[in-house]
């Protein structure tokens, strides 16, 4: 719920035009929580036990919520834009709208490739390159702080070169090195880094293009059943997707995975279709800012 209204309010206070450096700031806060996550968790957890990562979130969300309620304007432009009717025909109206159709469905496979791989990127870390579980934080911190530098750049670049251009760039980095790092044995400590913040640099530019690509879709009163819906989509996907990954994937009684370098084209296949998906995405965008550009 909460990723979804973030979209929205996006969506109504900044122009698609500078809207990808926002989204990076944005996509940025994502990418990092879920890399640092790890980390911080675990060094909370051996300082204070197992329960105090779940107060440290509960502190830092009732923190979050004061500074919201204390500072935030409103925003809600957008409910001059509604007309009464019942929510469930305006929700059925979003799900069968045919370019609505095309923009969820992107989104379903945009969030294949990550769901598949990160459920065991730590036992693939540990058992198939050799990590011990003492460097695995560092893997994940230095990631993750590569991550947040890269962010805000991709979303300047997306402004600057177009949104479709960069996530294209973006994909194919992330197969290059998806394809590299799923067929790897007994690796060196610092070649899994480098190889972990390219694969997360190219997986940050084409979702952070993505998104603010994705915004540009739906009609302003139609924005946040639109948003809500693609939330929803990206999450059951996301459970698809691990659920064909644990499929796929085979751990051995010995510890190392097998099938890890199938689940690596799997990945790349969905990433290569979602170019294709994307790029109609872009020429309804354009089309659309074409219709709006037009005098009346």
């Amino acid at each position: 719920m909460l990723g979804s209204v973030v979209f929205a309010i996006i969506t109504d206070l900044f122009k698609l035009e500078v809207r990808g450096r926002v989204m990076g700031f944005v996509q940025m806060a994502f990418a990092s929580s879920q890399v640092l996550g790890l980390p911080i968790g675990l060094y909370v957890a051996n300082l204070w036990g197992w329960h105090s990562p779940f107060i440290l979130i509960v502190g830092l969300a009732v923190g979050t919520a004061t500074v919201i309620i204390l500072f935030m304007k409103p925003v809600d432009e957008h409910l001059k834009l509604q007309t009464p009717g019942n929510p469930f025909k305006h929700l059925y109206k979003t799900v069968s709208q045919p370019v609505y159709l095309k923009a969820f469905g992107a989104t379903a496979l945009l969030a294949t490739g990550g769901f598949m791989l990160m459920p065991f990127g730590s036992t693939f870390g540990v058992n198939n390159l050799g990590i011990t579980l003492d460097q695995l934080p560092l893997v994940y911190m230095l990631t993750g702080i590569s991550t947040i530098m890269v962010g805000p750049l991709a979303g300047k670049l997306s402004d600057l070169y177009g949104k479709y251009k960069i996530f294209t760039i973006g994909t194919f980095i992330g197969i290059a090195t998806i394809l590299i790092y799923c067929n790897l044995g007994i690796t060196p400590l610092w070649v899994v880094i480098i190889i972990n913040i390219v694969i997360f640099i190219g997986i940050t530019a084409r979702m952070i293009s993505a998104s603010a690509l994705m915004t540009a879709i739906p009609e302003p009163r139609e924005r946040g059943a639109f948003m809500g819906v693609n939330s929803s989509i990206q999450q059951i996907s996301g459970g698809f997707a691990s659920a064909l990954a644990g499929i796929i994937v085979i751990q051995t009684p010995a510890g190392p995975l097998e099938r890890y370098d199938l689940l690596g084209y799997v990945v790349t296949g969905t990433m290569l279709v979602t170019i294709l998906m994307m790029s109609v995405i872009n020429k309804i965008v354009k089309d659309k800012v074409k219709r709006q550009m037009q005098p009346a």
